[in-house]
């Protein structure tokens, strides 16, 4: 239960202060600081909760990443289960958080739908834009199975590594699809943002499900085949 309430808490965390940059300050590559900022508010934010409580849960926070550690052998299908849907309820906790901040304090919502996932950077393209998210996971998730196995060593440094990673994928990923590689972090604030009458991005979100997930089922797949001692 603890692990849960973790990654419950981790991926709330994430909402509001990834999400939440990107509503304040927008993401508009042309600009630039908004487009840096919350690449670095994602990136800085899974290094916050890396360690105060990765090590109760592994700081997961990420149904792709947990997907990668599942087909690694690193949990059981049961707890999977568990982990994302305490994922996804810390997603729309996050985003109700949002939503209440914003609202009260009548602040303009930069990026018209709680920081959600679109399509717009590719001009529309599905299939553009499921490429987008397979490659990024694919990079965010080799990177932490690579960081976090026992062969590497890299000890307190992982969590500063997979924060960097998240940054990096962002850096490219913003202007094209807004950068989910992370199906819980997606459907919150699609989910939010069609409760208050925005019902595009929830339209879309499932690219922004199936991308990650199957990006991170060819990183698990392609880092078993090259950490393999046969």
């Amino acid at each position: 239960m603890k692990k849960l309430v973790a990654e419950f808490i981790g991926t709330c965390v994430l909402v509001v202060c990834g999400c939440g940059t990107a509503m304040l300050v927008g993401c508009d590559a042309a600009n630039g600081g908004g487009y840096i900022l919350t690449a670095l508010a994602f990136g800085l934010t899974i290094v916050a909760m890396a360690y105060s409580i990765g090590n109760i849960s592994g700081c997961h926070i990420n149904p792709a990443v947990s997907l990668g550690v599942l087909m690694t052998g690193g949990m059981k299908v049961n707890e999977f289960v568990q982990y994302v849907i305490a994922q996804c309820l810390g997603a729309l906790a996050g985003s109700g958080i949002l939503a209440a901040i914003f609202g009260l304090g009548n602040v303009t919502d930069a990026t018209g739908g709680f920081g959600s996932n679109g399509l717009g950077g590719v001009n529309g393209s599905i299939v553009a834009g499921l490429l987008v998210e397979v490659v990024l996971t694919f990079i965010f998730v080799i990177a932490i199975l690579g960081v976090t196995s026992k062969k590497a060593n890299h000890g307190s440094f992982a969590g500063l590594v997979i924060g960097l990673s998240l940054v990096l994928v962002h850096i490219l990923g913003i202007g094209l699809t807004g950068t989910s590689v992370n199906p819980a972090r997606s459907l919150g604030p699609a989910i939010v943002a069609a409760i208050t009458g925005n019902t595009a991005p929830i339209a879309c979100v499932w690219v922004f499900i199936v991308g990650p997930l199957a990006g991170a089922a060819l990183a698990a797949i392609t880092y078993k085949f090259l950490a393999s001692e046969k």
